[in-house]
């Protein structure tokens, strides 16, 4: 599973498509709970992602950025989320198949720029969430080369924004 980048209007789009073998209900409980939601999204995030309207809170677990706020704009559970995570748009999408569901997030930029960055990191996201749904460990991912792969694929328009302190 790659991400893919689309435009979207004037903005563009980020896209990650993953079949999981767990149970829709399942699936969406690591979406909503802030406890297992810790296990494989990039900040803490405070506030109900199952209710309308809910005020969320995203802290960076090392303290390196200032907290950043977003709000629940869409929830039907357990098959969609949908929130502002600062400037960007958070979709998640979950259908149920044979085997257990399909997860889907996309992430809405403004900044084509940093697409490749932030694929980069939303790949080691979703990497994360099924390997934590499993009860696995994949070991160390290693940012840079997810990085480059998205820089190569996505060409140099979608890779001017560096990485995050600490990458």
């Amino acid at each position: 599973m790659t991400g893919e980048l689309q435009r979207s209007g004037d903005k563009w789009q980020l896209r990650f498509t993953r079949p999981l073998n767990h149970p829709i209900e399942r699936v969406w409980q690591t979406v909503v709970d802030p406890q297992e939601r810790q296990a494989w999204f990039p900040d803490t995030s405070i506030g109900d992602f199952d209710q309308l309207g809910a005020k969320l809170r995203f802290e960076h677990a090392d303290g390196v950025y200032e907290p950043f706020y977003g709000e629940v704009l869409a929830v039907d559970p357990p098959r969609l989320v949908e929130f502002s995570w600062g400037t960007d748009l958070i979709r998640i999408e979950l259908e149920p198949t044979e085997s257990g569901c399909t997860f889907t997030l996309l992430d809405t930029i403004e900044e084509v720029g940093k697409a490749a960055r932030d694929s980069a990191g939303w790949h080691m996201c979703v990497d994360a969430l099924e390997n934590s749904l499993n009860g696995t460990d994949a070991g160390p991912i290693d940012w840079r080369v997810l990085n480059k792969e998205y820089q190569d694929k996505f060409g140099p328009e979608a890779s001017t924004i560096g990485p995050p302190p600490g990458m």
